[in-house]
């Protein structure tokens, strides 16, 4: 599909969700005066990142206190499962992240409720999920309409049957999504971001979602380093996080004081 046959079917399935519209005029006003903003202050972060980075499992052991154990060797059915549907979705979206790093937030706060912002194969909504079965929590999903690739019915496609009935997903815009989600969810005991990529996006949704983070709570966002929104989030509230390394990318992660 060329960039202007993906650009007119997106805007084609825009029309027609009109509930998708202010998200639609936000991308309107983005695209026009504000496209730079993706990646203000990225030279910035990615150099601070890069001289604070560790690795997961040194991550794990300095927030958790506990040592990683690798999802193939926690799941390994599960984790083959997912694998397989993952290879057989006709529909292609982002990749697993920090699988580890999620379920150890989870299992180190006893989480009961969970809030994601993002889903694609839904790699991350199953790490959470399978600590959150353990004690019946919830996790709830914010995720974006595939417009372009008729993917709806694909989101969240690696998670299994059995636990869905422990998951809430939430399909607009954070902006849209968030308030929704905290009117069921005030109060949070981990929190994941890997949505909305612009400086903007992060800055709302950072503000947002600490709000409603537990003290003692994780936050973590992936792909810190496109721009300095996670950067300048931690400098302007005092917050010291770890940066983590995974695969070339960077993760940010800190836990509620």
């Amino acid at each position: 599909m060329s960039e202007l046959e993906r650009v007119t079917k997106t805007f084609a399935g825009y029309l027609r969700r009109p509930d998708l519209y202010p998200e639609l005029g936000r991308k309107v006003i983005k695209n026009i005066f504000n496209r730079k903003s993706a990646f203000r202050g990225k030279e910035k972060t990615i150099a601070w990142a890069k001289s604070n980075a560790v690795s997961q499992e040194a991550a794990i052991g300095e927030l958790f206190g506990t040592k990683m154990k690798t999802f193939d060797l926690l799941f390994p059915e599960e984790l083959r499962t997912a694998k397989n549907r993952e290879a057989e979705c006709p529909v292609k979206m982002g990749g697993a992240g920090a699988l580890e790093l999620i379920y150890s937030a989870c299992e180190f706060t006893k989480a009961e409720t969970v809030v994601e912002t993002g889903v694609a194969y839904g790699w991350s909504s199953l790490a959470a999920l399978l600590s959150l079965e353990k004690r019946n929590g919830t996790l709830y999903s914010s995720d974006m309409p595939y417009l372009s690739q008729d993917g709806d019915r694909y989101v969240g496609y690696v998670v299994p049957e059995h636990l869905k009935s422990q998951w809430k997903l939430f399909r607009h815009a954070d902006k849209e999504s968030l308030p929704k989600i905290f009117v069921e969810a005030e109060l949070v005991d981990v929190v994941h971001y890997d949505s909305d990529k612009s400086y903007e996006g992060r800055a709302w949704a950072y503000v947002e979602l600490y709000r409603h983070l537990r003290k003692g709570g994780v936050f973590i966002s992936d792909d810190i380093g496109d721009n300095s929104a996670f950067q300048d989030f931690c400098e302007k509230g005092n917050i010291k996080p770890t940066i983590v390394d995974f695969e070339g990318k960077f993760v940010g992660v800190f836990l509620k004081s």
